[in-house]
């Protein structure tokens, strides 16, 4: 389809292909529809409907999302610094992070079972949890780092110089050779840590709301670990090395910098991450087991890619955004779906949206297409009397979350706070 437009007394013409004008239908329905649940969660809410959650239920909502964002945060870092240095994609990653998980499990059990009494059924595991659980997380941190360097170093290395798509496809084998390998070793069934005390799951009252002990532990060791991190990469001498290889290798190389040596520390650094963020996991979770690595490695892989890949401060953000929209996103935009545009708002949306594709027109503003596209589908709606309640809402919080990722990919395809690429790559 073309159109014809008159500029400065000269035709220029405008081409649209069948591309382009489907990604323009899917941010015309995407935009209508997350702006059609949010206004309807909030007119449900204030006609009481049932099954609105209250404030309570909504900050407990958000608390989670954060907890679980985090996690995501922490694995994401093992992603965007892999892709930094070697410029492809580690699916193995979720693995590191699901052996450390496990290693961790048999020191929380084997913790469990020293000293016990009448008195102390919990052993050491509970009466001196504090100990315990910094053992388990020594224990998960020194298997995920060093899984994550016998990987580099087994599976990678050799494969520096070949296209990008075989260390990619190399790290999809990895990936379930860990897995299968697991399952060999310690079976399919469900090992689950020992309950953490009664102390740490009981809720902390921080002034002005509440939050459960073990999720306060799991946001502020994530916060401190990303933190560390960030001053890691930037501060030391070391950190400044894995920019410089991960921004040109050959360069960096006749610097002076040991490139082998700094890979498989950047490898060894995300390993150390998802160790973290396996005992975190755990502490919130319990039950691990060979495939306790694969959503969660999805889901940070989609955190990285939102954030910005390759971008530190852009993975944390993506993982934090993952969560959170993981978390709210079905039980306000899906659940506000139910909602029936009046008739009334249906009438301006009309003029609003009419409004708005002339003013473009006039203006030639093409972003002005968009909003008022959106506008014109809500009246339409309202018309129509469209209304749509989904069952289960938990149970599709995947389907949001990827579907966040999505959007980001068609309204910023570089990730919400962009890209860090090496030269190679930008050119």
């Amino acid at each position: 389809m073309t159109v014809t437009t008159q500029v400065a007394g000269s035709a220029r013409r405008i081409s649209f292909n069948w591309v382009d004008s489907f990604l323009f239908s899917v941010k015309v329905f995407s935009g209508f529809v997350i702006l059609w649940g949010v206004v309807g969660y909030i007119a449900l809410a204030l006609n009481d409907t049932p099954g609105v959650q209250t404030v309570t239920q909504l900050r407990d909502l958000l608390i989670a999302g954060i907890s679980q964002g985090a996690l995501y945060g922490l694995l994401a870092l093992g992603y965007s610094m892999v892709y930094g240095v070697l410029g492809f994609i580690n699916f193995a990653h979720g693995e590191v992070f699901m052996l450390g998980a496990i290693v961790g499990f048999f020191f929380a059990d084997a913790l469990a079972g020293i000293g016990v009494t009448e008195a102390n059924p919990g052993g050491m595991w509970e009466s001196a949890f504090v100990l315990a659980i910094a053992i388990v997380f020594v224990a998960a941190v020194l298997t995920s780092t060093l899984v994550a360097m016998i990987v580099e170093r087994v599976a990678y290395r050799q494969l520096r110089t070949a296209p990008r798509l075989i260390p990619l496809i190399t790290s999809i084998g990895v990936s379930f050779f860990l897995q299968n390998a697991v399952r060999g070793l310690f079976g399919e069934r469900i090992k689950s840590y020992p309950a953490a005390p009664d102390w740490l799951t009981n809720r902390v009252n921080l002034g002005f709301f509440e939050i459960e002990g073990t999720r306060l532990l799991v946001i502020v060791v994530a916060v401190i670990s990303m933190t560390g991190l960030y001053q890691f990469v930037n501060r030391t001498k070391t950190g400044k090395a894995m920019r410089a290889v991960a921004e040109d290798k050959e360069i960096a190389a006749l610097m002076g910098i040991d490139v082998d040596r700094t890979i498989v520390t950047t490898f060894a650094v995300g390993g150390a991450m998802a160790g973290v963020a396996a005992v975190l996991f755990a502490l919130m979770f319990r039950g691990v087991n060979a495939l306790s690595g694969f959503l969660p490695g999805i889901k940070a892989f989609t955190a990285a890619v939102l954030g910005g890949v390759g971008n530190l401060i852009g993975a944390m953000v993506g993982g934090l955004a993952l969560g959170v929209f993981e978390s709210l996103g079905p039980q306000i935009v899906l659940f506000g779906l139910r909602w029936q545009i009046p008739a009334v708002m249906g009438v301006v949306l009309l003029l609003v949206g009419l409004g708005t594709v002339g003013a473009a027109k006039v203006l030639d503003r093409a972003l002005l297409y968009l909003p008022g596209a959106v506008a014109l589908v809500g009246a339409l709606a309202s018309f129509l009397g469209w209304s749509q309640e989904i069952p289960g809402l938990f149970q599709i919080k995947d389907v949001v979350a990827f579907y966040a990722l999505f959007l980001v990919l068609i309204f910023r395809p570089s990730g919400l706070l962009g890209e860090r690429l090496s030269a190679e790559d930008r050119a």
